[in-house]
This record gives structure tokens, sequence and C-alpha cells, in this order.
């Protein structure tokens, strides 16, 4: 699955995912209006105007960017009909040809890991069937439990060919209070790289590794120092837009060949709508502005690039 990403963004020459993170204050109104018609205003309007909207997101899409990452959370807090609403969108997604990238942030003791790296990752067998979850191709992991909790999805992702992505630096602005903790004179996000890099050395692609890392666009001179600890690591890069991060900050997540990262904005783009430079397109226009908005993005980042 690392070899068929990096193709498509090669092909795409575009290293950019779109969160798929859908919540009500995102939401164009008519189309819960439309799912309160038929269901009430219940849970299951919610999914079904959460599924809707990401369809219609992903139609205007799927041709210009190679991968989407719904996160699990937004749909979770809309309980079993949540859920189905992401898995709906997993597979639908599938169906346009684009990679998967589960935003689920799992990691846990080894037992429990395996059972989410089976989940969504891989299959468990039942009567002689494989039964496979909600079968994205990537998971984002939180490797705070240390290799017991990661180990079990490299495990899975070595049968089934798919991918991690862990979290090294992320995005928020307290981030720091752990993941730039001093230990034996070098921040803890430095020690988590070495881990990837250590992982994604036992489970290499054609150029990059199946363990990939998560690292925030809002912290670009760590980036820096991570780019060069992991050469061979496929570097996940959110918080471009909404959380601030511009294509001028990414330059250095990329190794010299324009590869080596993917760029994730999520409201910036499923929310281009209401933003005033989009403005024109309405609320009806939603689909229309995103892939405006994703114009403009692959246009900055290619800028930047050089």
């Amino acid at each position: 699955m690392i070899n068929r990403l990096m193709n498509r963004i090669k092909e795409l020459e575009a290293p950019i995912v779109v969160g798929l993170d859908p919540t009500l204050k995102l939401l164009p109104p008519q189309l819960f209006e439309a799912s309160k018609a038929n269901f009430g205003e219940t849970a299951e309007a919610v999914a079904d105007a959460f599924f809707n909207y990401n369809k219609g997101l992903v139609d205007a899409v799927a041709d210009l960017v190679p991968a989407v990452k719904p996160q699990i959370a937004m749909y979770e807090a809309f309980g079993i009909p949540g859920l189905e609403a992401f898995k709906k969108t997993v597979d639908y997604c599938h169906e346009k040809g684009l990679v998967v990238i589960g935003d689920i942030k799992r990691g846990d003791i080894g037992s429990t890991s395996e059972a989410y790296a089976l989940g969504h990752l891989g299959a468990t067998e039942l009567g002689g069937t494989l039964y496979y979850g909600f079968d994205e191709d990537f998971a984002t992991v939180n490797p705070y439990l240390g290799s017991d909790g990661v180990k079990p999805f490299i495990k899975v992702c070595e049968k089934e060919k798919k991918g991690i992505f862990v979290l090294v630096k992320t995005s928020n602005p307290s981030s720091g209070e752990f993941q730039d903790r001093l230990i034996d004179g070098r921040p803890l996000y430095e020690h988590v790289g070495d881990k990837v890099r250590e992982w994604g050395e036992e489970l290499m692609g054609e150029s990059y590794s199946y363990v990939g890392a998560v690292v925030g666009a809002t912290y670009p001179e760590m980036g820096k120092v991570l780019r060069k600890l992991m050469p061979k690591t496929l570097i996940l890069v959110p918080g471009y837009g909404a959380q601030g991060g511009k294509g001028k900050d990414l330059v250095h997540f990329f190794n010299e060949d324009g590869l080596g990262a993917i760029v994730n904005s999520s409201r910036g783009i499923i929310a281009a709508y209401q933003q005033e430079k989009y403005s024109k397109y309405g609320a009806e226009g939603y689909a229309d502005a995103a892939r405006a908005a994703v114009l403009d993005m692959k246009a900055d980042i290619a800028e930047a690039l050089g």
C-alpha cells in the first residue's frame, strides 16, 4: 500500500490528504435538513448527513488527491449510526480509488493493540471466512505504551501490505508538555523518531517504509530535524490551513526529491465554503468550494517546493 500511495502522489503531483472530519458546525445546512426529513432529529439523521457530505466532497476531489483521512472520533460521537457512516465512507472512498488513512490514534497493551489492528487493518476468521472490519489502508497509532502497542500493528501490516503512521510530534499547542521533554539530552519526540525508523526498517516498501510518522506542520524546525532522522519514513503532516500551517512551512518535511511527506487539511477543505475566499460557492456549492481549496493548496505546496 505504501508503494501505491507514493505512486499516486507522484502521478497527481499532489502530496495531499483530505481530512474527512465532519461536525454539525461544518455541515451544510441543507444536508442535515434533508436527512432530518427522513430520520427525524436523531443520530441516524446525523450519520446519514455525514455520509452524504463526505460523498459530495469525495466526488469533487477524488481525481485531485491520492488519499483521504477520516477521523473516527467525529463519527463515534454519534454511536453505532456514526460508526456505520464511517464504514460507508471508507468503502465509498475505496470505490473511488482513494487510499484511506484511518485516523484512529490507537495504541494499547499487546492483545488490545492486536484487536485494534485486526479491526481496522486486518481480518478475523469466523467459521472459515475472513471478516474485515473497517478495512482502512493505513491507521494512525499512539506509541505511548512502547513497542508492545505498536508491533501488533506492524505484524498485521506485514500480512496485509498496509501501513501505519506513528504519532511523533503532533500539531496541537500543548504537545510539548510531554513530547518536548528532554531525555538523555534529547527531546522525547526524537527518541520516538528513532524507534519509528527502527520499526520501519523491518517493513520497507520500494522507497519508503510501511511505518510512517505524524509530525505537525506547526513545528517546521522540529520537522527538519525529524526528516533527517527518518529519511525513509513517509511523514503525515497535519496542521495545514485551519491550524496555521502554510506551504512555506513544509519544505523541510520533504526530501530533496520533493517526496517523503503528505500534508493533511481538514476544515480548510471540507468547510471551505464557510471561508470568505470561497464564499461565492455558498453552502449549496460546498463540494465545488472544496475542490477550489484543494487546487489552491496544491499550488501553494508546489510553489514552496520550487
